[in-house]
C-alpha cells in the first residue's frame, strides 16, 4: 500500500538522547498491514471545524510558511518558492478488538508492547485545543504509559507476573481482568557499551519550535548521560544526507554538544538517504555483545527518495538482521506521520515515543534510561486461554496491531516486542463471567462445561513467552488466573481502568456505555495514589480539557456512532 508523497520525516534525535531510548524493545506483529488505512489530515476552510471519519481537526491553524537555512558544514536542497506545510498529519485506522466466545475461540495471543508514543501525542493534541483522531489514540499506549507497583522477578526468569480481576468501572456485567509484567531494572553502569547513532531531520518542515529546536534541547539533556565506553555518531539529512559526527567517545562531551548546536534546518526530506547512511555508521562502529542502535527523530515526513510505506518498513526489517535496531522518535505537529512512525519503530525492533516537551524528553531519555538501553527479553509474546467454565466472553481492550495467530505463540521465527530493564507492560481484557449478560447471543448448541471438570476454580491461564537478549530458543512461563471471590480493584487497576475508558471514549464510546468523561475524571481522580512524578494528576486534567472541547466543539460536528457517553 502506497501513501501519500508525504510520508515519513525523521526529526532530530541526538546521541544522548538516542543513547536512552537506543535499547527500548517494542513488539512487531506478524499480522499482515494491509488492512491499515492512513488517515490523512487535510486543511478546510478557514474558521470551520471538520470531523471526516475518524478526524476531527481545528481548520483555524495556519498553514507554517518555511524558509530554507543553511546547515553547518551541510547544504540543504532548497525548497521550492512558497513551500508550505500542510495540516496533513497521518494515522493508522484500527477496528477495535472484536468480542470472542470462550466456547468458539478460549484463546487470545497478542506481542508485548511498552511504545507509550500515542499518549504523548494525544495529549499535545488536546493542549492544542484539538480533540485527537480515532487513529492517534492506541489504547495500550495509553495505558504502558503510567507507572505501576508489579512484583518483580524472583524465580530467576527475567520479569514478575501479576494479575488482578475487579468489576468493570462502565458494565455492570463484565469484570476487568488486569495482566502486568515487571522487568528487574539495571544501574546505567551495570549496561553493556552502546553505538549509537543518531539520525537527525534538518529539512524545512523540522524549522519550528517543535521540531529542530525541541530535538536539540532533548539531545542535550542527555549528553550528561554518556559513557566513555559508548561511541555516538550524527547523522543528518534534508535534500540529501551526510555524516556530522563521526564515532565519538561519550567522554568528548563538548565535541558531541558542538555537533548538536550546529545543527540548522531547510530543504526537502530525503529521509531513506539517511537511514541507509545511518545503518552504515552504525556497522562501521558495531560492538559484538554491546548495543548498537540507530535512534531516527523526524516529524515522519519523507518526500525524496524511497517514500512509500511499504518499502520503508520493509527496509527496517531487513537491517534489523544486522543486529542494528530502530527506534523513533516524534517531534513536530501539522505534518506529522504518526501511522509511519509507530510501525517502522516496530519493523526496526525498536520503539515509538513522541516528545512534545522537555518534560517527555527527560522522561523518556534520561529518568528511564536503564529500561531503554538495557533489553532483557527479546520476542515477548503473551497468551490468555480462558475457562469456558468461568467466562463466556471477553474482549482485548487494544493491541489491534499486536495481534497474532495462535500458532505464532511458539514459532521463535515469528518476531514480537522486546522488554527492556524496568520495564512494566499492562494488558487488559473485559470479560463476561458464566451467567452474566454478554454482548453475544447465546448459541442453541453451546459446548458443554463438563470438558475443563477438575480445574473450574481457574478464570484463565496465562502463558507468555520470550527469548533471551542473546537469542536461542524461546522460554515459557505458565501463571494461573484463579477465580473465586473479588476484593477491592487497586489504585492501579482502577487508574488504568480510567486511562482505558478515557481511550475508548476518545473513540466511539460503543463498549462504555453511560460511562461518561466525568466518571472518567473521577475514577482517575480517586485512584492517583502517590503520584511520584504528577502523571496521574496530569491525566486528570486531560480528562477535563477533553469535557470542555466536547463542550465547545458539539455544536460544529456531528456526533460520532456511540459518541461520548
Amino acid at each position: 500500500m502506497s501513501l501519500p508523497l508525504h510520508v515519513f520525516r525523521p526529526a532530530a534525535q541526538g546521541f544522548a538522547a538516542g543513547l536512552l531510548l537506543a535499547v527500548a524493545g517494542c513488539g512487531v506483529s506478524s499480522k499482515p498491514d494491509a488492512a491499515a488505512v492512513p488517515i490523512v489530515v487535510s486543511p478546510p476552510a478557514q474558521g470551520t471545524l471538520v470531523r471526516s471519519e475518524a478526524v476531527m481537526v481545528d481548520a483555524t491553524m495556519a498553514k507554517r510558511s518555511v524558509s530554507p537555512a543553511p546547515i553547518a558544514g551541510f547544504a540543504p536542497e532548497s525548497s521550492p518558492p512558497g513551500y508550505q506545510d500542510e495540516q496533513r498529519e497521518q494515522y493508522q485506522a484500527l477496528a477495535d478488538n472484536p468480542i470472542h466466545s470462550v466456547a468458539e475461540a478460549p484463546v487470545s495471543t497478542f506481542s508485548a508492547d511498552v511504545d507509550t508514543g500515542a499518549y504523548a501525542n494525544v495529549r499535545r493534541l488536546l493542549n492544542q485545543g484539538r480533540l485527537p483522531p480515532e487513529g492517534a489514540v492506541r489504547l495500550e499506549e495509553m495505558v504502558n504509559y503510567f507507572p505501576y507497583d508489579y512484583a518483580l522477578p524472583t524465580d530467576g526468569s527475567p520479569f514478575g507476573v501479576t494479575t488482578e480481576l475487579a468489576p468493570s468501572p462502565w458494565n455492570p456485567h463484565t469484570r476487568l481482568l488486569r495482566i502486568g509484567i515487571k522487568a528487574s531494572d539495571r544501574a546505567v553502569a551495570e549496561l553493556a557499551p552502546a553505538n549509537l547513532v543518531f539520525l537527525v531531520d534538518v529539512s524545512g518542515s523540522m524549522d519550528r519550535r517543535e521540531g529542530l529546536p525541541l530535538v536539540k534541547s532533548t539531545l542535550k539533556l542527555l549528553v550528561d548521560q554518556l559513557r566513555e565506553q559508548d561511541r555516538v555518531s550524527l547523522v543528518v539529512y534534508a535534500g540529501d544526507s551526510r555524516v556530522v559526527l563521526e564515532p565519538t567517545s561519550g567522554r568528548e562531551k563538548a565535541k558531541i554538544r558542538t555537533a548538536i548546536d550546529q545543527l540548522t534546518a531547510g530543504g526537502s526530506t530525503a529521509g531513506a538517504s539517511g537511514i541507509e547512511l545511518a545503518y552504515q555508521m552504525a556497522q562501521q562502529a558495531f560492538i559484538p555483545k554491546g548495543i548498537n542502535r540507530i535512534l531516527l527523530a523526524t516529524d515522519g515526513d519523507f518526500n525524496v527518495g524511497i517514500s512509500d510505506f511499504d518499502s520503508l518498513k520493509q527496509m527496517a526489517v531487513d537491517k534489523r538482521k544486522t543486529g542494528v535496531s530502530l527506534t523513533t522518535l516524534g517531534f513536530g505537529v501539522d505534518n506529522y506521520n504518526e501511522h509511519l512512525m509507530e510501525q517502522l519503530a516496530d519493523a526496526g525492533d525498536g520503539n515509538y515515543a513522541y516528545i512534545d516537551n522537555l518534560r517527555e524528553a527527560r522522561k523518556v531519555l534520561v529518568d528511564q534510561l536503564g529500561s531503554t538501553l538495557a533489553v532483557v527479553a527479546k520476542n515477548v509474546k503473551l497468551q490468555v486461554e480462558f475457562n469456558p467454565a468461568q467466562v463466556s466472553e471477553y474482549r482485548l481492550l487494544g493491541y489491534e496491531n499486536r495481534a497474532l495467530k495462535r500458532e505464532d505463540f511458539s514459532n521463535d521465527k515469528v518476531d514480537a516486542g522486546e522488554i527492556g530493564a524496568g520495564h512494566t507492560v499492562t494488558a487488559l481484557y473485559e470479560i463476561v463471567p458464566k451467567g452474566e449478560k454478554g454482548w453475544l447471543e447465546p448459541l442453541r448448541y453451546g459446548r458443554s462445561d463438563s470438558v475443563v471438570s477438575g480445574i473450574n476454580g481457574e478464570f484463565a491461564m496465562l502463558r507468555v513467552r520470550y527469548q533471551p537478549p542473546e537469542g536461542g530458543k524461546s522460554r515459557l512461563i505458565e501463571h494461573p488466573i484463579a477465580g473465586g471471590a473479588e476484593g477491592k480493584a487497586s489504585d492501579d487497576l482502577r487508574f488504568a481502568a480510567a486511562v482505558a475508558a478515557f481511550s475508548q471514549q476518545l473513540k466511539d464510546g460503543r463498549y462504555t456505555g453511560d460511562f461518561s468523561l466525568k466518571d472518567t475524571e473521577a475514577l482517575a481522580r480517586g485512584a492517583r495514589g502517590e503520584d511520584r512524578f504528577g502523571l496521574r494528576a496530569e491525566f486528570v486534567q486531560l480528562v477535563e480539557l477533553a469535557q470542555s472541547l466536547r463542550t465547545t466543539t458539539a455544536s460544529a460536528r456531528e456526533p460520532s456512532k456511540g459518541g461520548y457517553n
